[in-house]
């Protein structure tokens, strides 16, 4: 379709640059954040609201294989209940999870 070959070299950068695809993390997060958004403005006692806000569970002795997760509060340097508090204002987190992931 673009005539690039099984043989050639050509980064998935370059290809997403040619057809004018964004990336795929610029269409999924703002779904995510949306839905995080939701759940955060919760009331208190709402399953997904406690899921959200449980502490992480103690961390595993052995350390797995590969590169560390980066989440998307880590990328912002922010903390969980930093996040849920934001999240709690409709206008800025929307552009937060709009504009803010897709131009950062």
């Amino acid at each position: 379709m673009l005539g690039i070959k099984w043989h050639q070299s050509v980064r998935n950068d370059e290809v997403r640059r040619i057809t004018k695809q964004p990336n795929l993390t610029a269409i999924i997060q703002p779904g995510r954040l949306s839905i995080f958004g939701h759940s955060a403005r919760m009331d208190d006692d709402a399953d997904d609201k406690i899921i959200l806000t449980a502490p992480p569970p103690e961390k595993m002795e052995e350390t797995t294989a590969g590169r560390s997760r980066i989440t998307w509060p880590r990328a912002y340097k922010l903390t969980l209940n930093e996040a849920v508090d934001l999240a709690q204002n409709r206008p800025p987190w929307r552009l937060m999870s709009t504009y803010g992931v897709m131009h950062s």
